[in-house]
């Protein structure tokens, strides 16, 4: 579980030392809603959004996702305070849908 207001410095972290091919999955306190961020490159990203809206970002730039990941935040966890952040290891397409246990 990781703070919202400092998810954003730990998510690029986690991104920069990633592997290409890897990928993080990030969801609510309540495990209902979800971003998931696919490593494509050294400099790109896939992002993934599974809650209020369904939606794919494609082939998004390190240094602008930063301004992509603030907006999202603000729709999908309005009233969150912590969130919790998985590692998927190699990504497959199938994993964007993983199930969680929900509270």
């Amino acid at each position: 579980m990781i703070d919202k207001t400092a998810i954003i410095p730990v998510l690029e972290q986690k991104l920069k030392v990633m592997p290409v091919g890897h990928g993080l999955d990030m969801r609510t306190y309540k495990r209902n809603r979800s971003l998931v961020f696919v490593k494509l490159d050294p400099e790109h990203v896939d992002v993934i959004q599974n809650g209020y809206e369904q939606a794919t970002y494609r082939h998004i730039e390190l240094s602008k996702l930063r301004k992509l990941l603030k907006t999202l935040l603000k729709k999908e966890f309005p009233r969150s305070t912590k969130v919790r952040l998985y590692s998927l290891g190699e990504f497959s397409d199938e994993q964007a849908d993983v199930k969680r246990k929900t509270i």
